[in-house]
């Protein structure tokens, strides 16, 4: 099946959704959303796992490039349907190869797809689910350069509310951020003087890959490797500087920065740190400062200093605003603030405790009230950012926007994945 045919097939969109009579709750409820999964490794499997859990979707077929993938998953997907009084995943469903995400996408079974293949997948696969009539939950971010960034940019205007489209930020869709925020925009901070944002995480531990052919280790070490991942910043900070954009309502007009490779991993090119100065508007300055080095994780924060207080936002650690106008998320600030009582309360540490939840429980009732998402060209934006404060920091000198944005820059993977395909 070549993908240009199948484009060619699936230009036009359905608006409605047709669910199967037999993929119902048990106890009779509304039918569920059938739903397949692009893409099994461990992060979409938590994705899909939590969608199961709190929405209702019935897992009805899966693709991945690598068998074993597949077959690490369908006992886990199994368990998922099976706790809701739904079927397994049919042999017929299960597709391996690198046309396995272009066969799923044709079957007419599926309803919606979870997207969690490597970075460098996200335009195309993304463009193909749209053009057959899907919606889509993908994971960010939906590109790792600009080129990638600019098509997702123009899928988002061609959607035109025929099907739902949610990329996976998890920070959006936190109770403690969304609330820090509204009151960031409604003025409790005064006027914004500038922020501060950072991610200092530990290293990703390298996957075996010696024995592979080598565009195998790359792919199953897709974070080490620039070409594949877009680089920590792109993957891992994007979050933070999609909350930056959030807050202050804008994209930077442009960066410049420093960062490099330095006691990484012997696998892999991506660089594991970052300092990034992004110049907003309103003369409004953020320093962003990344790390993916060693075994101790460190902080994650967003950081809004203005003239009446400063609102910080930690993922362990609180959120919380302090100065003029107080307030206190409830999320506490470290574990040994939490008195037995409120351990046994539910107390939360984490200020990410709901986002889950929340995301996959908004894209399902998206599908199923009619009222679709289209959240690409915010996604687009945030990814845009983060490419933004790579590519200037790479260069080493003071990047614009628009020179980045009307760059195109395209990075080839490099990668011939015919050889992944069964005989």
């Amino acid at each position: 099946m070549e993908r240009r045919n199948f484009i060619k097939s699936a230009a036009s969109l359905s608006a409605v959704t047709i669910l199967s009579p037999d993929a119902v709750f048990a106890s009779g409820a509304k039918p569920a959303i059938r739903l397949g999964f692009i893409g099994c490794g461990g992060r979409g499997t938590a994705d899909i796992s939590s969608m199961s859990r709190n929405a209702n979707v019935h897992i009805v077929a899966i693709a991945d490039l690598f068998q074993d993938q597949l077959d690490a998953a369908k006992p886990k997907l199994d368990q998922l349907n099976a706790a809701k009084g739904f079927s397994a995943i049919p042999k017929s469903n299960i597709y391996q190869g690198s046309n396995a995400y272009l066969k799923l996408l044709n079957n007419k079974e599926v309803d919606a797809v979870l997207i969690s293949s490597p970075c460098y997948t996200h335009p195309e696969f993304l463009e193909a689910a749209v053009s057959a009539g899907k919606h889509v939950y993908c994971e960010k971010p939906v590109a790792i350069d600009v080129e990638g960034c600019r098509r997702m940019e123009q899928l988002a205007e061609r959607i035109n509310g025929k099907v739902s489209v949610a990329i996976g930020f998890q920070v959006p869709h936190a109770s403690p951020y969304a609330e820090m925020i509204k009151r960031i925009h409604r003025g409790d901070i005064g006027k914004i003087v500038n922020a501060q944002v950072y991610y200092l995480a530990s290293e990703i531990p390298l996957k075996p890959y010696k024995g592979h052919i080598y565009d195998e280790a790359r792919i199953r070490n897709q974070f080490h490797f620039r070409e594949l991942s877009g680089g920590t910043l792109v993957d891992q900070g994007i979050h933070m500087m999609d909350i930056c954009n959030r807050a202050l309502q804008s994209h930077p007009l442009s960066a410049s920065g420093y960062g490099g490779l330095n006691s990484g991993v012997e696998f892999g090119n991506a660089w594991n740190h970052y300092q990034v100065i992004y110049k907003y508007p309103n003369d409004v300055n953020v320093s962003y400062h990344s790390i993916q080095i060693g075994k101790q994780f460190g902080d994650v924060c967003a950081r809004f200093i203005g003239t009446k207080g400063i609102a910080e936002a930690h993922y362990s650690g609180g959120v919380f605003i302090s100065g003029e106008n107080q307030w206190d998320s409830g999320v506490a600030r470290s574990p040994t603030e939490l008195s037995a009582e409120q351990k046994a309360a539910g107390v939360f540490l984490s200020s990410l405790h709901d986002a889950d939840a929340n995301k996959h429980k908004n894209f399902i009732n998206s599908i199923e009230s009619g009222n679709y998402l289209n959240e690409i060209k915010q996604a687009a934006e945030s990814t845009l950012t983060a490419i933004l404060g790579r590519n200037a920091a790479e260069a080493q000198e003071e990047l614009s926007w628009d020179r980045m944005h009307f760059s195109n820059e395209r990075i080839d993977p490099g990668l011939n994945l015919s050889q992944f395909n069964k005989v």
